[in-house]
């Protein structure tokens, strides 16, 4: 069998695709090439060896189809920048500079502002909505030392001012959650809503320490093409999510000289003593006072359901949503329904 495609992604698809079509009897080989060149393939050629006049069958295959951020992107107006947030050159991106209350998305352990790629426009239609590379993180400075919570929380609070912003919506996933309920308790005023996307922070489980630290730490001192795609796929339920502009745009990052060090830095909090005097305890939930949604997945690698509804029920008011076949990232694997339920939410 002669494949053809430009997309390496699609490769997988394109087999299933000609090998259903080889099923029906028609050939022993083919060749499949796109009928057309676009970034959205939904039909392929088949041309069956043998056939008396070459003639062409055609299959549609729908899930064949090219993902890249600019696909994510291209229906908003958005920008990348940086900015001064005290001393920290901070890397952001942003959409809906003139609609309403300022959100502020964090990501989580090794990640950057990629990872709310699909909410960003969506949600710039509401609010003026960032999301930031976290300090260490990203293409945001790097200081030569361990990171813990209050530098993270410290990091936004410098964000926040230097954006001129005295209160905002904040919606942290893993590490961003942790900070931005740390945030919540220890400094009420500077936040009107609340949202913890399989937040980490409540508990201290070694062997959950231990898979972060190994799959980010092979893909911090070897940023290989499949170490960095391996470390990508562990925050996912449908691996095939992971697409390659996505890898491309993480090994760019880890490419950077003394990347590996930061992120090492980063994972200061997966070691069990700075972990625990960092973790946040019901009596720290419990000062939480804005509207708080408490947004958990299926098949989440870090932490069980049960965790999420204990953490929603240790603050007062709190929602608890459960989104379905999703892993560390819901924002990006299901990213219609969690906009949905996201925006609704922040809405109030």
């Amino acid at each position: 069998m002669l494949i053809s495609h430009p997309f390496e992604r699609c490769a997988a698809e394109v087999f299933c695709a000609a090998d259903r079509f080889l099923s029906s009897g028609l050939g022993d080989e083919c060749e499949v090439a796109q009928t057309c060149l676009n970034l959205n393939p939904s039909t392929l050629r088949l041309r069956v060896p043998g056939k008396p006049d070459g003639k062409l069958g055609e299959v549609n295959v729908a899930a064949v189809a090219y993902s890249s951020m600019w696909q994510d992107l291209k229906d908003y107006a958005f920008s990348q920048g940086w900015i001064d947030a005290g001393g920290i050159r901070t890397r952001y991106l942003r959409s809906g500079a003139d609609n309403g209350k300022t959100l502020i998305f964090l990501h989580g352990t090794g990640g950057h502002a990629e990872a709310y790629v699909r909410n960003l426009g969506p949600h710039g239609q509401h609010f003026d909505c960032w999301a930031i590379d976290m300090v260490g993180h990203g293409w945001t400075d790097k200081p030569d030392h361990d990171l813990e919570i209050r530098h993270y929380v410290d990091h936004v609070l410098r964000f926040m001012d230097a954006v001129g912003v005295e209160s905002a919506l904040l919606s942290g996933e893993s590490l961003g959650g942790w900070v931005a309920s740390r945030l919540a308790a220890d400094y009420p005023e500077r936040v009107e809503r609340l949202v913890l996307n399989t937040a980490g922070g409540s508990q201290a489980l070694p062997d959950v320490m231990a898979a972060i630290k190994s799959v980010s730490l092979r893909a911090a001192e070897d940023p290989s093409w499949a170490l960095i795609k391996a470390r990508l796929e562990w925050l996912v339920v449908d691996k095939s999510k992971v697409t390659d502009d996505l890898v491309a745009a993480r090994q760019a990052i880890y490419m950077q000289a003394g990347m590996n060090v930061a992120i090492r830095h980063g994972l200061a909090l997966q070691e069990m003593d700075v972990r625990q005097r960092n973790l946040m305890r019901e009596e720290d939930y419990a000062r939480i006072q804005c509207p708080t949604l408490v947004l958990w997945t299926s098949d989440d690698p870090t932490a069980s359901i049960e965790q999420g509804q204990w953490i929603a029920s240790a603050i007062t008011g709190a929602s608890f949503v459960i989104m379905d076949r999703c892993g560390h990232w819901p924002q990006y694997e299901e990213p219609e329904t969690f906009n949905r339920l996201h925006i609704d939410f922040l809405r109030g």
